[in-house]
C-alpha cells in the first residue's frame, strides 16, 4: 500500500508510528508545512518527508488526512486536480462530513472517515469508521489498516461526533483518571513512580477483564465488593462525590463543544 499522511502533527505522527511499527506500507509519505520535526523519520525505510501535498498525493493510493478543520477545505481543493477514483481518501478531521468532502472533491472518490486516538502509536487505538457511498467497497481497506493499529468499529456517520468524544477525547479522560489514582496512591504512602505503575496496570487489567471475559463492568465490580468492605465503602464515597455524574457531564460538555466547532466549520 502506498500511503500518504497529509498533516503529520500529533495524531498524524501517531498513525505514522503505528504504520511503521507494523510495516504495513510499500511507501509512506509524511507531509507538514514545516518539516524540521519530521527529519529524523527520513531514516526509516520507504518513508519520504515533504511539504508538497500534491507530490504526496500523486505518489500514493491511500491518503490519510490529519489536519485542522479550518485547513482541510483548502487542502482538498489544492489536491483535487490530481485525485482520481482509485484513490482512497481517509479523513481523521473531526466534524468534517463525507458530504462536505464530496462537495469539494467529487462523490465518485471513495471517502472514509476514521476517528482513531493517539494510542494508535502503540497499536492500541479504538478507531471508529464510516464512509460515503463510493467508499463502501473500500472501507474494508481502511478497516484492515486500522485493525493492525488497534481495534475498529464501523458505525453510522451520525454517531461520529460522539465517537470523537468517547474514543479520541476519551484518551485524555482516562489519563486524568489514572493520574488521580496515582495521586491517591502517593497520599497513601507510595512513591510517585510506584503509584503510577500500580494505576496504569490496574487500569489495563480492568479493561482486559471486560474485553477477554465479555462481561459487564458491574459483574466484575460485584466480585470485589464484600459487605461492609473497603471497596464498596470507597465506591459509595466516590458516588456521593459525583464521580459518575462528573464523567457523564464531561462527555456531554465535550459533545456540545464538538458540535459547536463543527457548526463553525
Amino acid at each position: 500500500m502506498k500511503i500518504a499522511i497529509i498533516g503529520t502533527g500529533n495524531l498524524g505522527l501517531s498513525i505514522a508510528k503505528g504504520l511503521m511499527l507494523n510495516d504495513c506500507y510499500t511507501t509512506l509519505y509524511l507531509t507538514r508545512r514545516t518539516t524540521e520535526s519530521l527529519e529524523k523519520w527520513k531514516e526509516e525505510n520507504k518513508v519520504f518527508i515533504t511539504k508538497d501535498n500534491l507530490k504526496a498525493t500523486e505518489n500514493s493510493d491511500i491518503l490519510i488526512f490529519s489536519v485542522q478543520p479550518v485547513q482541510f477545505r483548502d487542502i482538498l481543493s489544492q489536491i483535487k486536480p490530481v485525485l482520481h477514483e482509485k484513490h482512497l481518501v481517509i479523513s481523521t478531521v473531526a466534524g468534517f462530513t463525507t458530504k462536505q468532502m464530496e462537495e469539494i472533491i467529487s462523490p465518485q472518490i471513495p471517502i472514509v472517515r476514521a476517528m482513531p486516538n493517539t494510542a494508535i502509536s502503540v497499536g492500541q487505538s479504538m478507531t471508529c469508521l464510516c464512509c460515503n457511498k463510493s467508499g463502501e467497497k473500500s472501507i474494508d481497506i481502511a478497516d484492515a489498516i486500522f485493525s493492525r493499529l488497534g481495534t475498529t468499529a464501523k458505525i453510522d456517520e451520525s454517531h461520529m461526533r460522539a465517537a470523537t468524544v468517547v474514543c479520541a477525547s476519551g484518551i485524555a479522560f482516562w489519563m486524568r483518571l489514572i493520574r488521580a489514582t496515582t495521586q491517591g496512591g502517593v497520599q497513601l504512602g507510595f512513591d510517585a513512580d510506584e503509584a503510577l505503575k500500580m494505576s496504569m496496570y490496574t487500569a489495563m487489567g480492568a479493561a482486559s477483564l471486560l474485553i477477554k471475559g465479555n462481561r459487564h463492568p458491574e459483574a466484575e465490580i460485584d466480585k470485589v465488593t464484600t459487605p461492609k468492605g473497603c471497596t464498596i465503602t470507597g465506591l459509595n464515597e466516590m458516588e456521593h462525590r459525583g464521580v459518575s455524574s462528573s464523567i457523564i457531564k464531561g462527555l456531554a460538555a465535550s459533545f456540545d463543544k464538538i458540535n459547536e466547532i463543527s457548526e463553525k466549520a
